[in-house]
């Protein structure tokens, strides 16, 4: 009796400090994607090693939508652009003849997503065109304060994927740092990214167009125009990586075709071990399932069939993940 008791006892103590030491990457299942995840931080971190990787070229780049969190029903920036074309329709009667902008009011899509999704990029610029940042950036705040998901019945800043950010934080506690790539535009992104990811402003690159300084009454002010649009999808994306970093990364993560580059440009050739990974959106019940046909964007099928041979890592989502979003 005494020594079942001393067995529980000891089974409790090792439960706590096991528990205290953290495991990384709680809320992955324990298979083959996070052995691979903890293996290549493991290799690159081993000082005695062969595949050491000193801190100032640990760099990790993230796409956000769908990566970091949903794009479905719609990235969630269209759902934020759509709702501000709405409050600001008004004072714009020129956007009536706008055929674009008259597809997202009407709720239709499917024109905006031809020629690489040039018309999705088209709305995103113009809602947060004409205006400083500083007034783009109270216009998203209110945003996130008020909408709701129309599925997940959460505001869109509760819907981070857990598993995502335990990658996020495991990889800056090895001495990585970590950025995100992504489509969205970086006005948008920055406003969150800090709170949300971890991930410091001047670490976000996305879409843009050109910002013109003007010094007014009140002072110094950036207003954000349509010039000059930057799309960071695709090719753009490993361009945007040696603009703004400077430094080839040795990780990168995404989960469509528009990522398939930046995998591309981290793991082909580079001189420095590396790792790609794709999140394979697999799980219809707790999230979405897609791939060759998403709803809007996301389409994974180049990428997907490169996988094997490129040695990317391929999340399924339904089976990797015990859970989905943040408490």
């Amino acid at each position: 009796m005494i020594r079942r008791a001393l067995l529980t006892l000891g089974s409790i103590l090792w439960s706590a400090l096991t528990a205290h030491a953290g495991e990384p990457l709680p809320s992955w299942n324990d298979g083959t994607s996070r052995k691979a995840i903890i293996a290549f931080v493991e290799k690159v971190t081993d000082e005695k090693g062969g595949s050491f990787v000193p801190p100032s070229e640990r760099i990790a780049v993230f796409d956000n939508d769908g990566t970091l969190w949903p794009e479905n029903p719609v990235p969630f920036q269209i759902s934020f652009s759509i709702d501000e074309l709405k409050r600001r329709l008004p004072d714009h009667p020129e956007w009536k003849s706008d055929k674009d902008i008259q597809a997202a009011l009407s709720g239709d899509l499917t024109p905006l997503l031809l020629d690489h999704y040039k018309g999705l990029f088209h709305i995103i610029f113009v809602a947060g065109s004409g205006m400083t940042t500083g007034e783009f950036d109270k216009n998203v705040h209110r945003w996130f304060a008020t909408a709701i998901h129309p599925r997940f019945n959460r505001t869109y800043d509760r819907l981070s994927y857990q598993p995502m950010l335990e990658v996020l934080s495991y990889l800056r506690a090895n001495g990585f740092k970590t950025y995100i790539v992504s489509g969205g535009g970086f006005d948008f992104m920055r406003v969150f990214s800090e709170r949300l990811y971890g991930i410091v402003p001047e670490q976000v690159i996305g879409s843009h167009t050109d910002v013109v300084y003007e010094l007014k009454e009140s002072g110094p002010v950036l207003v954000k125009t349509m010039n000059r649009p930057f799309v960071d999808d695709g090719a753009g994306k490993p361009e945007a990586i040696h603009q703004f970093i400077g430094r080839r990364p040795i990780a990168a993560f995404g989960n469509s075709d528009g990522d398939k580059a930046m995998l591309e440009y981290t793991t082909i050739g580079n001189p420095r071990p590396s790792f790609g990974l794709l999140v394979h959106h697999s799980d219809a019940d707790r999230e979405y399932a897609y791939d060759a046909e998403p709803r809007s964007s996301g389409k994974l099928v180049a990428a997907l069939a490169d996988a094997p041979d490129r040695g990317w890592v391929v999340v399924d989502m339904r089976k990797d993940w015990r859970s989905i979003f943040s408490k």
